[in-house]
């Protein structure tokens, strides 16, 4: 019974927001979003029985658990720290999630601040995209207190196909970089090469298959594999100014940590360069065109 369930509180209602809203409310839990300019078309939510609310600090007075699903540790920042924000009226107790793609050191900050307000923090950043947020399928890494960590399940597995427990504050966010890094720089290195083979005339099919049944088999050649071969983005809606952000970040963690980042720095720079060529909002299948020379318009 709904009554059971916690209260849960949602900031971000973007693309992926907007369907973890969807699953949560199908799951029976109440729902609250915060009121913003930057959110979907909220009429199918309120319609299936979520509340809004005009200022951070009233949502998170009013639930459990607020959800953050926001940009990056700018946005989480604000929303945590401004005047009006969520720590301003955090319950005791309460529970914040925090869904983002964040820098690990400014996650640590976060979770200090909740923890003297009080609360409780989970870093449980996603993968997959808005199709599978739609469906409750998708995938979440999360870090934080073990204990949090099981009371916060029966939330996440409402939205989450794959949960996988990290490790103690921070984990979360430290393994979506990684992660991000070897899908996102899979995709440069594909991107370059199939540009190289548009330039020599090879088919695309052919060299689709060819790379599917030997080493270069895998998620991210079935992502771009319709943009390859018929100019087709679906694959792979994920703008180039996010992927930009999210080597930026990789890039701060792997600076912060000691460790070797040059490979990493001269991806960062072709989605930079990509960006500054005005496909900044383009999905990144598009870094196929820029690096052949063809990139003249972005593709809805």
């Amino acid at each position: 019974m709904t009554e059971q369930k916690p209260h849960i509180g949602l900031i971000g209602v973007g693309l992926m927001g907007s369907g973890i809203a969807a699953s949560l409310l199908r799951h029976g839990f109440p729902l609250t979003v915060l009121d913003h300019p930057g959110n979907q078309p909220l009429d199918g939510l309120l319609a299936a029985g979520a509340k809004t609310s005009q200022q951070a600090a009233d949502l998170a007075a009013a639930v459990d658990i607020v959800i953050l699903c926001v940009t990056g540790s700018p946005q989480v920042e604000e929303v945590l720290f401004q005047k009006g924000g969520v720590l301003e009226g955090l319950r005791q107790g309460g529970t914040i999630i925090d869904c983002s793609t964040a820098i690990p050191s400014s996650t640590l900050k976060i979770a200090k601040a909740v923890h003297e307000a009080g609360g409780r923090f989970l870093d449980a950043p996603m993968t997959r995209t808005p199709k599978e947020a739609a469906e409750g399928r998708l995938n979440l890494i999360v870090g934080g207190d073990r204990e949090v960590f099981e009371d916060c399940l029966p939330v996440l597995q409402s939205y989450a196909e794959n949960i996988a427990y990290a490790g103690g504050v921070g984990s979360g966010h430290q393994m979506k970089l990684l992660h991000n890094y070897v899908s996102l720089g899979f995709s440069a290195v594909l991107a370059e090469a199939s540009a190289c083979a548009r330039q020599t005339g090879t088919d695309p099919q052919t060299f689709c298959d060819i790379l599917a049944a030997g080493g270069g088999g895998g998620v991210v050649l079935n992502r771009l594999r319709p943009y390859i071969e018929s100019e087709d983005p679906s694959g792979f809606r994920f703008s180039m100014s996010n992927a930009l952000k999210d080597m930026g970040y990789y890039c701060t963690m792997a600076e912060e940590q000691g460790s070797q980042g040059a490979i990493a720095l001269a991806i960062k720079e072709l989605y930079a360069q990509a960006a500054q060529a005005g496909l900044d909002q383009s999905p990144v299948p598009v870094l196929i065109d820029h690096l052949s020379g063809l990139a003249t318009r972005q593709p809805e």
